[in-house]
C-alpha cells in the first residue's frame, strides 16, 4: 500500500495540513514561438479540475513527449506543494501512457491513472502476441497458449526490460509453434520492469469511471480552442522559455476569471419585479 506524502509547507500558501484530492486533466497544445521563418514550438500544458473546469496549473515546454510528461510531474509536484492538493485520478493521452510515468502516478503518488497504456506488442504478422501469454505473478513466470512456461534469469536489459524464455525442448515439440514463434529456436517475451503499473492502468480501461474520464476531457479540449480563436494566442509575442512561460500563465488567468464568472454568477430570481 502507498502512503501519500504530506506536503511540505509553504509560507506565501495556505495549508491545511491535510491532503486534499480532486480530479485532475492533464493536456498540451502548440503555440509558434518566434516569427518566420525560423521559428520554434513551445507546448501549453496545463493541469485541470475536471469537477469545475478550472486551470489549476501551467507549464511551458518543449513540444516534445518527454519535455510534456516532465511538464506534468512538475504541476503536480507543484500544486501538491503549493495548495495541498494531489489529483484522486489523472486523465490524459497515450503520450502520458510510457511506463516510467505510469509507475511514478501510480506507485510513488498513489494516483489512478486514467490514461491508455502506451504499448507497441501487438504483432501484425499473424503470431501470438505478448497478450496471448498469461503472467503469474506468484511465480514470476509467463504460460504460453500451449501451457508451457517462460521463465527469466533476473537480468535487466537496457535498463528496463527482463526477458522470459521458453524452453528450446518444449518449443519443437509444441504444433502451436507455427503460430508462435516460425523462425526462432525459442519464443521469448520482454516485460517491462514497471509492468504492475501498466496493469493497474489497463485495469481502468473499459470502466464507467474511465468512459466518464474520456468524456470529461473532450470538455477540456474547449480551453485550448478558446486560447487560440478568442485570446488569440496562436504565437508567442515574448522570447524564450520564460516569456512562454509568462503568456501562458496571463492566458490562463483570463481563463480562470472567464470561468469563475460562470461559475458564481446567479440569475435573477424568476419572481423578481421592477417597480417604477
Amino acid at each position: 500500500m502507498v502512503r501519500p506524502r504530506r506536503p511540505r509547507r509553504n509560507t506565501g500558501a495556505r495549508s491545511s495540513g491535510q491532503l486534499r484530492r480532486f480530479r485532475g486533466v492533464i493536456n498540451s497544445d502548440k503555440v509558434f514561438g518566434t516569427h518566420r521563418p525560423a521559428f520554434f514550438v513551445y507546448a501549453d500544458n496545463y493541469l485541470i479540475d475536471v469537477k469545475f473546469g478550472v486551470i489549476v496549473d501551467v507549464e511551458a515546454s518543449r513540444a516534445i513527449r518527454q519535455a510534456e510528461v516532465g511538464a506534468a510531474k512538475t504541476m503536480i509536484e507543484r500544486t501538491e506543494e503549493r495548495f495541498g492538493l494531489r489529483p484522486e485520478r489523472l486523465v490524459g493521452d497515450t503520450a502520458y501512457g510510457a511506463a516510467p510515468m505510469l509507475n511514478w502516478l501510480v506507485e510513488e503518488k498513489g494516483i489512478a491513472p486514467h490514461i491508455p497504456v502506451f504499448d507497441k506488442s501487438k504483432r501484425d504478422d499473424g503470431t501470438f502476441s505478448r497478450s496471448d501469454f498469461r503472467y503469474d505473478p506468484t511465480d514470476d513466470v509467463y504460460h504460453c497458449p500451449g501451457g508451457k512456461r517462460l521463465g527469466t534469469s533476473g537480468t535487466v536489459h537496457e535498463g528496463k526490460t527482463l526477458l522470459y524464455r521458453a524452453s528450446k525442448l518444449d518449443c519443437d515439440a509444441c504444433p502451436l509453434k507455427p503460430q508462435c514463434c516460425p523462425k526462432e529456436p525459442s519464443r521469448k517475451i520482454p516485460r517491462d520492469i514497471h509492468e504492475h503499473a501498466r496493469d493497474v492502468a489497463r485495469s481502468f480501461a473499459g470502466t464507467e469511471s474511465f468512459e466518464q474520464s474520456r468524456r470529461e476531457r473532450k470538455k477540456i479540449e474547449m480551453r485550448f480552442a478558446h486560447l487560440k480563436r478568442i485570446l488569440r494566442l496562436g504565437r508567442l509575442r515574448l522570447r524564450g522559455p520564460r516569456g512562454a512561460q509568462d503568456e501562458f500563465v496571463l492566458a490562463a488567468i483570463a481563463q480562470n476569471l472567464r470561468r469563475l464568472a460562470s461559475l458564481v454568477a446567479r440569475p435573477p430570481p424568476a419572481g423578481a419585479m421592477c417597480i417604477a
